[in-house]
């Protein structure tokens, strides 16, 4: 009786320790998609990418302009007296010689009348002058008369015809106080706000003038650069004509377009900058004197340079990089040398080829060797181009080809037979670990 009861102990002591084996080896035994921990286990990414390409790029040097008017001319008027007349608009086009205002000339028309008729006075004197010379002349061949008041009667005449000229002088300066009763236009241009309206009695000496004429076709632009460009522009400027962009605050929509017209002599020592100008047709009167604008100046041209979107360029640590998307789906990490970059596109010296694909968004769960899907576009040509067993290529729906293992098999398909294999055997342990617990528990 004691044997047996020894036996049935010894076989109860078996069959726990089998039951714990099979208990720590389904513990221990991988689950279901349980992959080896790398970044291609994971689930792809969702990205956007977009392509180097070749292009001609601008180079521009930008700044901050300020309009000015080509010509700007305070209409003031050079004699006192009342406004009678006048003769504009505020805001009309006018032309060089057109009348603006008109001063009463009564007074300053009747000062020249009293300046024409004193030399009308003086010349009567001086022909009778002439005469007496004349006979004074005749006299002195027979003594009767002296040979001073012969001198005398000739410097009389030098006198009364130095005095004509004077009577000339003070008539046309005169007759130009009466001109200066019409002002007419210095330029062509444009009327602004009159600072003084009819019947107002105008003088020299007011300060703020009549009108205010701009001329505003052609227009200026006056612009800054720093001190570090001038060289540039300069070597630039020597070759020809630079061109010049207005463009309102988005950089992007242009105003107009003129030339460089000059680059001042003398930087300014206190902000380091060089001041230019530049001229604008503004044809469509876009441009007006006071207001601000951005200036691009364009200075360079890169021809045929590799251009990638600005949102692919990353910065770290070691300088700018890009993620590249491999023929096989995945990204790769690599260093780049911008030599110019703008809200829109970026030009690399080295490390991106034409027609490389790089990521433009999505950044924050991608790194080095993480497989990606280029959302709305199209796998590599490599990948899609690349025959699969049956002869077929890979359909364009697919972000990227799946790698294949040494027997040709999908591994995709290799890990889920693999992780199918795994289940069943893991079901079958614990079906057989179900009905032996419930054996035990049902023993007394």
């Amino acid at each position: 009786m004691k044997s047996l009861f020894r036996r049935f102990l010894v076989v109860v002591g078996i069959g726990a320790t089998v039951v714990g084996t099979f208990q720590l080896l389904g513990r221990a035994a991988p689950k279901v998609g349980a992959g080896t921990g790398g970044l291609n286990a994971e689930p792809p990414v969702s990205v956007l990418a977009g392509e180097a390409r070749i292009a001609d790029v601008p180079v521009y040097l930008v700044g901050v302009g300020t309009v000015r008017a080509l010509n700007m001319v305070t209409v003031r008027t050079q004699v006192s007296g009342t406004l009678i007349r006048i003769a504009f608009r505020e805001g009309q086009n006018v032309k060089k010689g057109d009348v603006l205002v008109e001063i009463d000339p009564t007074i300053y028309k009747a000062q020249l009348d009293q300046q024409i008729a004193k030399k009308a006075l003086d010349e009567a004197m001086l022909a009778n002058s002439r005469v007496d010379l004349e006979r004074y002349t005749n006299l002195l061949k027979t003594n009767a008369v002296t040979k001073q008041q012969y001198d005398t009667q000739k410097a009389t005449i030098d006198e009364q015809e130095a005095q004509l000229r004077v009577d000339q002088g003070l008539i046309d300066n005169q007759r130009a106080y009466v001109n200066w009763c019409t002002i007419r236009s210095p330029i062509d241009g444009r009327t602004g706000i009159r600072q003084v309206d009819q019947g107002n009695i105008v003088s020299t000496t007011d300060s703020s003038g009549i009108v205010v004429v701009t001329e505003l076709q052609p227009i200026a632009v006056l612009f800054n650069l720093p001190q570090q460009q001038l060289s540039r522009v300069n070597k630039s400027f020597a070759k020809g004509s630079l061109n010049v962009e207005a463009t309102e605050a988005n950089n992007h929509t242009v105003i107009d377009r003129g030339t460089l017209q000059v680059v001042n002599n003398q930087v300014d020592q206190t902000t380091g900058t060089v001041q230019y100008k530049a001229e604008f047709p503004n044809k469509d009167m876009q441009l007006w004197p006071g207001q601000f604008v951005n200036i691009q100046l364009l200075v360079d041209t890169l021809r045929q340079v590799v251009v990638v979107p600005s949102a692919a360029i990353q910065r770290g640590p070691n300088g700018a990089f890009v993620y590249l998307v491999q023929p096989d789906s995945t990204v790769k990490t690599v260093n780049v040398t911008v030599a110019q970059q703008d809200d829109t596109g970026a030009v690399v010296a080295s490390g991106v080829a034409a027609a490389d694909r790089v990521v433009t968004s999505g950044f924050g769960q991608i790194a080095n060797g993480r497989k990606v899907i280029v959302s709305g576009g199209s796998p590599p040509r490599e990948a899609a181009d690349r025959p699969q067993p049956d002869g077929h290529s890979l359909p364009s729906r697919q972000g990227g080809p799946s790698a294949q293992d040494s027997q040709g098999l999908p591994k995709r398909s290799g890990q889920q037979t693999q992780m199918g294999s795994v289940a069943a055997d893991a079901g079958r342990r614990r079906g057989n670990e179900g009905p032996r617990s419930e054996a035990q528990n049902a023993r007394p």
